[in-house]
Formats: C-alpha cells, structure tokens, sequence
C-alpha cells in the first residue's frame, strides 16, 4: 500500500444537490420536505486523525466553501471528507461523506490533484441513492 509523508494542502470548493437525510427532515412537515434545505460543514481527516472543519453554509444544498486547510502528514492512507447538517438542536446530523485514497492522488504523476469525489449517503432502504459530489 502506498502511504503519503509531507505537507499536504486542500481546499474544499463546493458540493452539488446534497440530499437531506430522513434524520434532518424529522421536524419538517407538510411539502417544507420536498424543499428542506441544509446547514452544512465538512470535517476534514487524514486516516483518523481530524485537520479541520469548513465553515458552515446557511440553508443550501449546494453549498460552496473555498476553505483552505494545510497540515503534515506521516504514513498517511486517506482523506476523509464527511458532510455534516449543523442542527440547532442536539446532535449534528451526518449527510455522507467521501474517501480518497492517497495512492490513487500519487499515481497522478503530479504534485496537484483536482477532481470531484462522489459523496456516499448512509444507507436508507426507503431512499434511491443519488449522485452527489464534491469538487476538492
């Protein structure tokens, strides 16, 4: 397995068509559901270890960001990013989340990655999975 050592910097840009989760949607009622519109963050990782957080974007499902984030990393494997609903009451609510690889950035070839990464919803029997990304 190839393992990332040095400074690694990223900038989340924007996600696109964020889905609310059943979760987010359980105070909601009447067609308020079809419309809902979400608070969002993203928490950064690298393996386990937390390098940051976006700021949070009011009410869109689309949100952009352009926050920057620079850390060092030894042996590092992945990068996880997970997309959060900044619920004003109790716990916020996990809306997917998306993990690359550091080998599949190192077989570029290059010392800069841009792509959009396909976003993963926690599994609902009731909901058809969505194509969402985000552009890092």
């Amino acid at each position: 397995m190839v393992v990332f050592n040095g400074q690694l910097k990223i900038k989340i840009c924007e996600a696109r068509n964020l889905k609310p989760t059943a979760w987010s949607l359980r105070h909601a009622v009447g067609p308020k559901t079809q419309t809902f519109l979400l608070d969002t963050y993203i928490a950064l990782n690298v393996d386990d270890s937390r390098v940051g957080q976006t700021s949070t974007r009011q009410k869109t499902n689309s949100p952009t960001w352009n926050d920057e984030f620079t850390t060092e990393v030894i042996e590092g494997r992945r990068i996880e990013l997970s997309v959060f609903h900044d619920a004003p009451i109790g716990y916020d609510d996990f809306v997917a989340n998306c993990i690359i690889q550091f080998e599949d950035i190192l077989h570029n070839g290059s010392k800069h990655y841009e792509d959009w990464g396909n976003l993963v919803y926690k599994q609902q029997s009731d909901q058809k999975m969505e194509s969402t990304q985000i552009l890092l």
